[in-house]
């Protein structure tokens, strides 16, 4: 493989994570495996879903633009197969609408299930109309054009967060994780683990049993100097006026 760092590459590649295991993040959610995996991978909440209600879990391939331009998105389309979510990076800072409705049209006929972007995206009611998920920096209807080179399946930066080809990506309405592939099936096993521990926790919060005690938290505000006083009946003509410091500020 060529690796001069101004060289412009379609990576044709069969790397890909674990099936069960993407099938186990993509019903965990974000949340979830943010947890699972040490609150790593986070897209940063700029990246936003143009949908409600939508939740995928698929293979990245990733796409380097240059800002305005969204050849690159075309070439990409040749190396996705059905399960794939699209990541795009711009080699600057980028808001244009470089993806809109006939993107998505021909990404779906590829079995592409979705698309995360760190520029813009356009068509959005059309987009939401045909339920092709996205999760995105901005909505803007300017155009690109198709006339700069870049790169396909090379490591890109989104939202903050390295995404690599073949790396698994999981959206929904919280925003964007980013597990790598080697790691999926661990990090899939612990966030199994996870939602059994919470699922505990809902039941007794559920009975009515408090957080302070389930967390066992008494102690912490204990240490952290928090004390428990009971309220003394006055009048008015009995306030001394005082006031906790910060009380008054929200």
């Amino acid at each position: 493989m060529v690796n001069r760092p101004d060289a412009h590459l379609v990576v044709r590649s069969d790397l890909a994570p674990d099936a069960d295991a993407v099938a186990q993040l993509g019903r965990q959610g974000v949340a979830t495996v943010h947890e699972a995996q040490g609150r790593r991978g986070l897209l940063g909440p700029q990246i936003r879903p143009v949908q409600e209600g939508a939740v995928i879990a698929g293979r990245a391939v990733t796409v380097l633009s240059h800002p305005g331009d969204n050849l690159m998105l075309h070439a990409a389309v040749e190396q996705c197969r059905p399960g794939d979510v699209v990541v795009v990076s711009t080699t600057s800072e980028s808001t244009d609408g470089m993806f809109g409705e006939l993107l998505a049209v021909s990404m779906r006929s590829r079995g592409v299930i979705g698309l995360v972007t760190g520029a813009g995206v356009r068509d959005v009611s059309d987009l939401r109309r045909m339920g092709f998920p996205v999760w995105t920096r901005a909505v803007s209807a300017q155009g690109t054009v198709k006339a700069s080179p870049g790169s396909v399946n090379v490591p890109v930066i989104v939202g903050g967060t390295l995404v690599e080809p073949g790396d698994v990506v999981v959206a929904d309405d919280d925003g964007v994780v980013v597990v790598p592939r080697a790691q999926a099936p661990a990090v899939a096993a612990a966030g199994e683990a996870r939602l059994r521990n919470e699922a505990d926790k809902r039941a007794r919060l559920a009975a009515g049993e408090l957080g302070l005690d389930m967390y066992g938290l008494r102690a912490e505000l204990d240490r952290l100097g928090v004390r428990y006083v009971d309220r003394e009946e006055h009048t008015d003509d009995d306030r001394d006026g005082v006031v906790p410091e910060g009380a008054l500020h929200g």
